[in-house]
């Protein structure tokens, strides 16, 4: 039975610290939600919501809430944090994630250093439901997510002798001997269970743990070799989530992409969409010479109601922006003048300076562009112009 002081606290969403020291149950201290998330927590264990009867962790009583499945990601790589190498992971898995009805609200990249990674691991699954954790399987010392996962769900290492044998077998099939430091490659938490790598030698980690609280929380590990994850991914990742999701959604988005106003003025002219906004959900993305494009993003049940709730939205957004909408996703600007001349049986010639021959190469890159693009004169010096 907590103590008294706790149920004024679990009431308004309040963390409290359990004690190993002074026996189960004990509690040592406690935290505001927002005070938690903003410090670093270790491992979980230690950490628990406290569940009062007819009261809500936010609050209100006799509350009834069950959110969408949430899956966040951690890049692991000091080179990534140098910019040596750029993290073409967590954006591909956030698309997919999306695609699959998965809500994501969280990437982060961390340095190997074990510390700052269990902290940053530990700090995302307070709110997550599940965690992707791209690199750091490797054979070398520096590759620490094994003990990363193994620390924040408080359990040591095994090493696995069907994993040793697995990776000597794909040494093996290339003619190698396998070296001594890849048996760390078979090294998985207790409890874990290993995701196949039928590519590489670094086997994935499949983590399944309850927080002190009940919550269950699930961490997969895949290597960072971006072939090799997505493999993994879509083989094993993607269905066991769906699987833990129980229900099926889908995510789906749209930009409209517009030109002719800056993006102050953009956010004036459709305020009263965005306050509006719940689903879809509306953002703002400036990309230079591209335009300024408005982005919609729906939740829904089924694909055709993710796009209804988009065409919906989309003629709302039309009716205010009107020429100023030039395309959409993937149309371009080129796209858009070599469709409309096209479609007035026009054909188009470019006469440019200065620009190098930018506008013909963007042209001429559009496929089906020689129905209409005749060509274009580069100049440059005066008495050439």
């Amino acid at each position: 039975m907590p103590p008294r002081w706790v149920a004024p606290l679990a009431e308004r969403g309040w963390w409290f610290r359990a004690s190993r020291r002074r026996g189960p149950g004990r509690l040592v201290g406690g935290v505001s939600g927002r005070s938690l998330r903003s410090r670093s927590l270790g491992r979980c264990a230690r950490w628990v919501r406290l569940v009062v009867p007819g009261v809500s962790s936010a609050g209100s009583r006799d509350a009834r809430y069950a959110p969408a499945m949430r899956c966040d990601v951690l890049a692991i790589g000091t080179e990534l944090l140098l910019g040596q190498i750029v993290d073409t992971n967590s954006s591909w898995l956030g698309e997919q994630l999306a695609e699959a009805g998965i809500d994501t609200y969280d990437h982060r990249k961390i340095g190997d250093n074990l510390t700052r990674m269990v902290d940053a691991l530990s700090d995302m699954l307070v709110e997550s439901d599940a965690v992707i954790v791209c690199g750091g399987l490797g054979p070398t010392p520096d590759d620490v997510t094994r003990e990363m996962i193994a620390e924040v769900m408080g359990v040591g290492l095994e090493r696995r002798e069907d994993l040793i044998e697995t990776i000597r077998g794909m040494f093996g099939s290339r003619g190698r001997d396998m070296p001594e430091n890849n048996l760390r490659q078979a090294d998985i938490p207790v409890g874990a269970e290993p995701i196949d790598n039928p590519i590489g030698t670094a086997p994935g980690i499949m983590a399944a743990f309850v927080l002190p609280d009940g919550r269950p929380r699930v961490v997969y590990a895949v290597p960072g070799v971006p072939y090799e994850m997505q493999q993994m991914v879509r083989d094993h990742v993607l269905p066991d989530l769906l699987a833990r999701s129980g229900e099926q959604s889908v995510i789906r988005s749209r930009s409209l992409k517009t030109w002719g106003t800056s993006e102050s003025g953009l956010a004036e002219m459709i305020a009263h969409r965005v306050d509006a906004q719940s689903n879809p959900t509306i953002a703002f993305l400036a990309r230079g010479i591209e335009g300024l494009y408005v982005r919609m993003t729906a939740k829904a049940a089924t694909e055709a109601e993710a796009q209804a709730l988009l065409d919906a939205e989309d003629a709302e957004l039309r009716s205010v922006l009107g020429e100023l909408v030039f395309g959409i996703d993937d149309e371009t600007m080129e796209s858009t003048v070599l469709r409309m001349c096209r479609e007035r049986g026009w054909t188009l010639g470019v006469a440019e300076s200065l620009t190098g021959g930018l506008i013909g190469a963007r042209l001429a890159n559009v496929p089906g562009a020689s129905e209409v693009f005749r060509g274009s004169v580069a100049s440059y010096a005066t008495d050439v112009k």
